[in-house]
Parts: structure tokens; sequence; C-alpha cells
């Protein structure tokens, strides 16, 4: 099962992240109350280890400017979660994560965009991005997502995302307020979702 942490701003929690097992570290480039400046994210990247990748995560950005802000924090991944049609994805030479929000998503598009991997996120409240709440799962098998490419956000936690896992069968799961106090990402709650991801899938395999 790979793990996503998104909405990191502080060497201390991409730290944690790191230790803890995840396989990817999210930094957020567009309006958001997670958001970090190019600058601020690179300095982070820096004391990471390659083994964990490294996503950067835009809305409705420039083509030039992804590019610029890709190669300046040493991007492994690129998040595209706003509007952004296929010949955007075609642009960009990095691997490709393209988010759907689960209300707005068309069949027709999610099978033909060309990307790595499908993040189906819940709808959005005041930013673009998800709100932090469930949503329904079984409507995901309404969309017939290729489960290899399949990665779930929205709402989870470390109460959650056993059930959720074996519910939809992601081949990766993404969060963020799930392991945030207070709006601040909370290093006891990085490391217990971890834990439990990896142990569950683990005793499942």
């Amino acid at each position: 099962m790979l793990v996503k942490i998104c909405g990191i701003k502080t060497i201390d929690a991409a730290m944690t992240v790191q230790e803890a097992g995840a396989d990817f570290i999210g930094f957020v480039f567009a309006p958001s109350n997670r958001r970090i400046s190019p600058i601020d994210a690179a300095n982070i990247t820096r004391q990471l280890s390659p083994k964990i990748k490294k996503v950067g995560v835009f809305v409705n950005e420039s083509v030039e400017n992804m590019k610029h802000i890709t190669k300046l924090v040493g991007l492994d991944y690129v998040q595209l979660h706003g509007d952004e049609p296929a010949h955007v994805a075609t642009q960009l030479p990095y691997p490709i994560i393209k988010a759907f929000s689960i209300h707005t998503v068309d069949p027709k598009t999610i099978h033909h965009y060309p990307c790595d991997y499908l993040l189906i996120d819940s709808p959005g409240e005041k930013y673009r991005g998800g709100s932090g709440k469930v949503f329904n799962w079984k409507t995901i098998e309404e969309l017939q997502i290729d489960k290899r490419k399949l990665i779930l956000a929205g709402g989870l936690n470390e109460a959650n995302v056993q059930q959720a896992i074996e519910s939809v069968r992601p081949i990766g799961v993404d969060i963020s307020s799930g392991v945030e106090t207070d709006g601040v990402k909370d290093h006891q709650k990085i490391q217990s979702f971890l834990k439990r991801t990896k142990k569950e899938i683990t005793q499942k395999g």
C-alpha cells in the first residue's frame, strides 16, 4: 500500500513523514492553508532521502511555472489538482498524479487522462482540493477505475483507513488534515497512521 502525506510545511514534519515510512511527501504550491513557497520546499527536499518521492500539488498553474518549480524543488511527481485538460499533462516531462473530485469526475475523462495515478478526493470547500471529509466510497466502483492507478483521499485517518482500504482496494492512500491537530501536522498522528496502514496491509498480504 502506497501512502502519501500531503501539505508538508516544515522540515520536522518532513523528517517524521520520511522516518515513519511514507512513500510520497506532498508540497502544496496552490492557494491553501498548507501552501509553501518553492524556496522553502527546496530547503526541505534537499534534506530528504531519494527513496521518498516528492510531489508538487498545483491548481491550474501554467506549464512553464510547473516546470520551473519542479526543477527548483527537485520534485519526482506533479499532482494536477485543478481543471487541467489532458494536453497540460502531456506537456509535462514528469510522472503525473491527476486528482478528481468524486462529485464532478467524468468517467470518460478519467479513463483517458494521461497520468500515472488517479487521485479521487472529496469535494473542496474554500480551496481546491479535498474538504477533509469522507465521501461514499461505493461511488468509486461506478467509475470502474483501474485499482492499480487509484489513490484514495478524503477524510482518511487512523480510525477509518483500514475500512477504506478493504472497501475500495486502492493502490495508495493520501492524507493531510487527518494527521493534523489544530491545522498543524501532528507527528504522533503521522506515525500512527503510517504504522496502522502498513501494518494492516502486511497482515492482509
